[in-house]
């Protein structure tokens, strides 16, 4: 398999985005594909610039074995879109934002939503668990599992 680089974005790069780098890393060591692929997060939004993932989601996703060692960024279109071979948005709006700055196109066939990976849950975005509690943290953790799952699957058939 050639190397792959992975992108996943979400609004802040604090939940959604830096949980399914966790999750996708674990199953890609578990693979032995963890010196093949490389992974790593970003947000739309610079508001959270810096700061570790949040502890709410630290803490869900531990308790699964997954480890978040990210500080958030934001996406940088003037690099991040030559960088990554797989651009993957966690919502409509991200997907949306995303395609905005990717102003001429050239880029469309990288990105994607985490939804179109997804098999098991019949979803259309991964929701932001931000004001959703325990029970939220929990089906986001869900959702990512299965659609970084489905990731795995096409990275590893396409090559």
């Amino acid at each position: 398999m050639d190397n792959k680089k992975i992108l996943f974005v979400c609004l802040g790069n604090i939940c959604r985005s830096p949980a399914a780098e966790g999750i996708m890393k674990s199953l890609a060591a578990n693979k032995g594909l963890d010196m093949q692929i490389a992974i790593d997060s970003a947000g739309t939004m610079g508001y959270h610039t810096g700061d570790s993932p949040d502890p709410r989601m630290v803490a869900h996703a531990a308790k699964r074995g997954y480890r978040l060692d990210h500080k958030a960024r934001k996406f940088d279109p003037k690099t991040d879109f030559d960088k990554f071979d797989f651009i993957i948005t966690m919502d409509n709006s991200n997907y949306k934002d995303i395609t905005a700055m990717d102003r001429d196109g050239s880029h469309k066939e990288r990105i994607f939503k985490m939804a179109h990976f997804v098999k098991s849950f019949d979803v259309d975005e991964v929701p932001d668990p931000y004001y959703l509690g325990t029970q939220g943290f929990e089906n986001v953790l869900n959702v990512l599992e299965d659609g970084c799952k489905g990731l795995l699957d096409t990275i590893t058939k396409s090559t």
